[in-house]
């Protein structure tokens, strides 16, 4: 993997340590990269885990160089990405829903430490068999569904009755600056 950024390793590492110990070293070797190789993919992966606790998901922000002056140690590193999914039940008949997403270290006033990345959901009709995606862009304008959040809430638009659909859920995406 070494000078490459892959996410895809060998299957099968093939150690021949022969009938002596001359090989030892070779094998030694060879394991630490193989190891360094799997800890590398392992943590440059997306984490699939999608929960309604903040997780790190696995996603890597560019660095922010703005932090950066005479009493900065060494470059800014980058970021990690945070997620948290909100269920937030059946859309509304025209109109917006608010559903509180619990990220509670968000500041209601002044300045803040938090950057939003993404912001995006989904939406299901059982009954229809019609899914979603939140925010819904459709060249029919009440069609639109708009989703946005504050440091409390989860908002979620309708021009038209959406009731049908009665599972929806927002996932929001963000990086927390030290």
């Amino acid at each position: 993997m070494s000078n490459q950024i892959d996410q895809f390793l060998g299957t099968t590492q093939i150690y021949d340590l022969g009938k002596d110990n001359k090989f030892s070293q070779d094998f030694t070797s060879r394991l630490r990269n193989n190891l360094n190789d799997i800890i590398l993919t392992l943590n440059s992966k997306q984490s699939g885990l999608f929960s309604q606790s903040e997780i790190l998901n696995g996603q890597l922000f560019y660095p922010d160089y703005t932090l950066v002056n005479s009493a900065t140690t060494g470059p800014p590193q980058g970021r990690q990405v945070y997620h948290k999914s909100i269920p937030t039940g059946t859309l509304p008949n025209i109109g917006t829903s608010t559903t509180a997403h619990g990220i509670t270290f968000l500041p209601t006033v002044g300045n803040t430490t938090f950057r939003a990345t993404r912001v995006y959901g989904a939406a299901t009709d059982p009954a229809g068999k019609v899914m979603l995606p939140l925010p819904y862009s459709s060249p029919t304008l009440n069609q639109n569904i708009s989703v946005y959040a504050d440091a409390t809430n989860v908002y979620i638009t309708t021009g038209i009755n959406r009731t049908a659909f009665t599972e929806s859920q927002i996932i929001i995406e963000f990086i927390k600056d030290n």
